[in-house]
């Protein structure tokens, strides 16, 4: 016949539980919204006065590689005529596009920030820098291209999961070295490459305008956000130490609808030829 459990059993059971959980707890572990946005939005800060004290402590890279946070891009004041960000609250990141028209010095810049804890503070910043001789570089026209598109947010019940987002970001990367590969395009789509796009306006746009063959793209991290529908990847185009470049897409319904590029090249060649790796 069983037994009431003791006041002895329900203590046990109380202090396993409590085991299970501090060892559980982790792999569920999120970022607040609300610190990733106050996060970047002190970076956003300090890459227009140029004032990096509220980062001084993170780790820098700057086009992959480490750098020197007080002498780099972000210890620079830039006027920011837009900038936009997606935030991740799985893998604490974000990710910001800043375009600077300035004409003494044009930039489009991507950075990704990485935060500790649950979001309170910024561990890591990774920024491309593109300007003038960088690949099809032109700030004036990605401003333009981005005030005419479309990145407000997605009702809850039509966002795709951070799986379908990953899976159509990778399928498009893998394409430049597999043509075979299917990738999920939308119609329309428009391609935003550097500040040349493929885009009329027309319902029949496509992104799907042609893809060499055998160019990996490789060192990929990931900044994922459903709520817009966007998935941005930062990677060596064509190998290890090849061009830093950024890639973010939007996906509407499991399609790709925007695609953004940004290309640091080293020489005046495609970003994959040899001149531009280290």
């Amino acid at each position: 016949m069983l037994q009431p459990p003791t006041s002895t059993d329900m203590a046990r059971l109380a202090t396993a539980l409590v085991v299970c959980a501090t060892f559980v707890a982790p792999s569920f572990a999120h970022c607040a919204l609300s610190n990733l946005q106050a996060g970047t939005a002190s970076y956003i800060a300090a890459q227009t006065s140029g004032q990096i004290s509220t980062l001084a402590t993170a780790t820098y890279r700057e086009n992959l590689k480490p750098a020197n946070i007080s002498t780099g891009i972000i210890s620079q004041p830039l006027t920011i005529d837009h900038s936009r960000s997606t935030f991740d609250t799985t893998d604490c990141a974000s990710f910001s596009q800043i375009i600077v028209t300035d004409p003494a010095h044009p930039y489009v810049i991507g950075t990704q920030l990485r935060f500790g804890g649950h979001g309170e503070s910024v561990v890591e910043v990774s920024t491309i820098v593109t300007d003038a001789g960088d690949w099809l570089f032109n700030a004036t026209n990605t401003l333009n291209w981005n005030q005419k598109e479309d990145w407000t947010a997605i009702p809850a019940e039509k966002q795709d999961t951070r799986e379908t987002l990953k899976a159509a970001a990778d399928a498009y990367l893998n394409k430049f070295n597999d043509n075979s590969i299917v990738v999920p395009f939308g119609r329309p789509c428009a391609r935003l490459e550097g500040g040349a796009y493929t885009g009329t306006g027309a319902d029949t746009d496509s992104c799907d305008v042609g893809f060499p063959t055998g160019i990996p793209m490789v060192n990929r991290q990931y900044v994922i956000d459903p709520t817009f529908g966007s998935v941005n990847v930062f990677f060596n185009f064509g190998g290890p130490t090849s061009s830093p470049d950024s890639h973010e897409f939007r996906l509407l319904e499991g399609k790709i609808r925007y695609v953004h590029t940004m290309t640091v090249t080293k020489c005046a060649a495609l970003p994959e030829d040899p001149c531009n790796s280290d």
